[in-house]
């Protein structure tokens, strides 16, 4: 803590003497006034001045003319498969895709091996992260029948995202699928709560209809609209039974969000790139398992509801659920084969592409990747471009042509579902905490040097 003290004291100093580690200069800056064109000047890893700022002195200046400079993006869902899988994935190649990728934090998912439960699971990944991430970083706790009673102690740790609980597709401890165990862990905390909303009940019940030759064009057949509606309005109601802030993670259904729209006064919602992005059964044949997701890629009359409640505002956060497998496990015979993808790499070039095809505004997009993750989850100093702030900015090109290819993507898994797809709009630089880790697409030759995400609600 003094440490953290007296690295903001000389930050001002430094700004008093009109001297910044980092001078941003020529870009059009997205600030909570709008589109502005200014310069930024960054130091002790915070934004100390915005404006004209010709008359500073700076040890590195980065010229952002003809770029957009947006406030940090975070993808708030993301699976690094450490420890345990690291076959999968790994902290370091993961944030390593965040940066590239243009985004500044990343919160990691608890279905690791071992299972993120306890005090030492959470300090071991950290201890992980410490100077190999390249992005700052949290990761959630999984809420269990075993841990209910210690949540609300737990959620409070440094480094922690909160709790996320899956009512359906998981293993072990993680898998919470009955009442009793539900209103548990509602009760046992305070915290905005995670949920991967599947009903694993009917997901059983429905496993018979892809046995025996089935295709994975059947995947959303097995865990259909009902799956997910079941769980989505099953949960919501505890929630407000018991007062507790929920997020609902990645909404796929016309029908959920229907629903959503008239419960939101606790709840706030994600939605993914590829429910936006990709429509059954198209992506099943021309990907086969490489379009296998859980809840599953739908219709497109389910992708178009999804549209209009980003228009509507229902939607509060964009995450990627970066889930990679290696392609060797992605050819296993359905429905054998894992479902997963990798994600936090494209999700801002797949982003930057629908906001030149019109279907969003780049304004929204900052609002549903910066200040709407700030917001949700209360996330200390991130989410907008201000001064007193994180320096952390996504820097793009919205003109710029890029045709995403697999050998760009740095998880271990090595593979993406948009591979020889064109996008218009691409990360160029990458800032975080005043740390340029990307210049000119590349990766800096410095060491990474991520941190623990800090939140209002912890210590």
């Amino acid at each position: 803590m003094l440490k953290q003290q007296t690295e903001q004291e000389d930050a001002w100093a430094r700004a008093e003497r009109r001297r910044a580690n980092l001078l941003i200069t020529g870009g059009t800056v997205h600030t909570p006034n709008g589109e502005e064109r200014l310069d930024i000047a960054c130091a002790g890893g915070r934004i100390v001045a915005l404006g004209d700022l010709g008359g500073w002195h700076a040890d590195t200046r980065l010229d952002a003319t003809g770029l957009q400079v947006l406030p940090g993006v975070m993808d708030t869902q993301v699976h690094f498969r450490e420890p345990g899988l690291t076959h999968k994935e790994t902290l370091e190649a993961g944030t390593r895709g965040a940066v590239l990728g243009g985004v500044t934090a990343v919160f990691e998912m608890p279905n690791t091996n071992p299972l993120t439960l306890w005090r030492d699971d959470l300090e071991a990944k950290l201890d992980r992260a410490e100077g190999r991430a390249w992005c700052d970083y949290a990761f959630y706790l999984g809420g269990a029948a075993v841990n209910a009673d210690e949540l609300a102690r737990l959620e409070r740790l440094p480094g922690c995202a909160g709790v996320k609980v899956f009512m359906g597709s998981s293993f072990g401890d993680l898998l919470v699928d009955d009442d009793t165990a539900l209103r548990r862990i509602l009760a046992g905390g305070h915290r905005r709560m995670a949920v991967h909303a599947e009903d694993e009940a009917r997901l059983r019940a429905r496993r018979p209809l892809v046995e025996q030759g089935a295709d994975v064009t059947r995947h959303p057949h097995w865990r259909d609209v009902d799956s997910a509606l079941i769980a989505t309005r099953r949960i919501v109601a505890m929630a407000e039974e018991t007062g507790r802030r929920l997020h609902v993670l990645h909404v796929s259904t016309a029908e959920e969000m229907a629903w959503l729209a008239r419960h939101k006064e606790r709840v706030s919602v994600e939605v993914t790139p590829h429910h936006l992005t990709l429509s059954a059964p198209d992506c099943y044949q021309r990907l086969g398992s490489l379009a296998q997701m859980n809840p599953p890629v739908r219709e497109s009359r389910h992708r178009e509801a999804l549209w209009r409640a980003i228009r509507d505002g229902v939607v509060d956060v964009i995450g990627s659920d970066h889930a990679p497998h290696t392609l060797d496990e992605k050819a296993r015979p359905y429905p054998d084969s894992p479902s997963g993808m990798t994600g936090v790499q494209t999700l801002l070039p797949i982003m930057l592409d629908h906001v030149h095809q019109g279907r969003l505004s780049l304004r929204r997009l900052v609002d549903l990747t910066s200040a709407g993750p700030a917001r949700v989850f209360g996330i200390q100093g991130k989410g907008r471009i201000a001064v007193g702030y994180d320096a952390d900015f996504s820097i793009v090109d919205t003109a710029v042509r890029r045709t995403l290819d697999n050998g760009w993507i740095a998880s271990v898994a090595g593979w993406t579902p948009y591979h020889g797809e064109t996008v218009t709009g691409w990360p160029i630089h990458t800032v975080v905490r005043g740390r340029i880790v990307v210049r000119d697409e590349v990766l800096a030759p410095a060491s990474p040097s991520g941190q623990p995400v800090a939140f209002l609600e912890t210590p």
